[in-house]
């Protein structure tokens, strides 16, 4: 099972006055992909980094950008985002008047889809579009802020949504992202979960191991 799971390291965690260190170094300790959390202050309480720090930190790696737009309106940011180097682009049902507009968006840009669920949003929303993507991405806290606590609640939401792919045989990936650690990743690994998002555990924890902890994740 190790070796189909992903490790998608926040830098929402990481040292800000150093992020393309940050972003080689989670690279050499064999991240997966790189996850980047845009968030504008109006979507969420929080605002983040926009297209212009993702252009500047795409020659640091190679690896996937894994870009979580919490951002709305986010129709007229998505070509941004795709020609500053986003590889999958996820936004939230919530924030676009048209999904199946704004997935034909990602997709003109060549870029795979992602449709993120907060942890009160149905899945109803997105069910109608779940063959059309590349990625759903469960929030497991209130998006906004790094190091809140896992809600053991969306579990059940990810094993729902595991049940909708495996019985459609989609090639959807299933990633999570919010207070992911050592404990509870094994659960959503057996609820469904493939990509795990982590940010403070991996830069934090075992005095900043990032190798250490990013296996611990990926192997527990």
């Amino acid at each position: 099972m190790t070796s189909s799971i992903k490790i998608s390291p926040s830098i929402l965690s990481a040292d800000f006055s150093k992020l393309g260190t940050e972003i080689v170094s989670l690279d050499k300790a064999g991240a997966d992909y790189i996850h980047v959390d845009v968030m504008d202050g109006h979507f969420v309480p929080n605002i983040t980094i926009g297209p212009e720090v993702i252009k500047k930190l795409r020659p640091f790696t190679k690896k996937t950008f894994d870009v979580h737009l919490m951002i709305s309106p986010v129709d007229k940011y998505i070509e941004q985002f795709a020609k500053a180097g986003a590889d999958i682009i996820t936004f939230h049902p919530e924030a676009t008047e048209n999904i199946s507009d704004t997935i034909n968006l990602i997709k003109k840009q060549n870029k795979k889809v992602g449709i993120s669920l907060k942890p009160k949003s149905s899945i109803d929303l997105i069910r109608d579009y779940i063959s059309k993507i590349d990625l759903i991405l469960i929030m497991s806290v209130e998006p906004g802020f790094g190091g809140q606590k896992f809600m053991p609640e969306v579990i059940g939401k990810l094993k729902d949504i595991k049940k909708i792919i495996s019985e459609k045989k989609l090639n959807v990936d299933l990633e999570i992202d919010g207070g992911i650690n050592f404990e509870n990743c094994k659960l959503v690994k057996e609820a469904g979960a493939n990509i795990l998002v982590s940010g403070s555990t991996i830069f934090k924890e075992n005095n900043g191991n990032l190798k250490k902890n990013i296996s611990l994740l990926r192997s527990n």
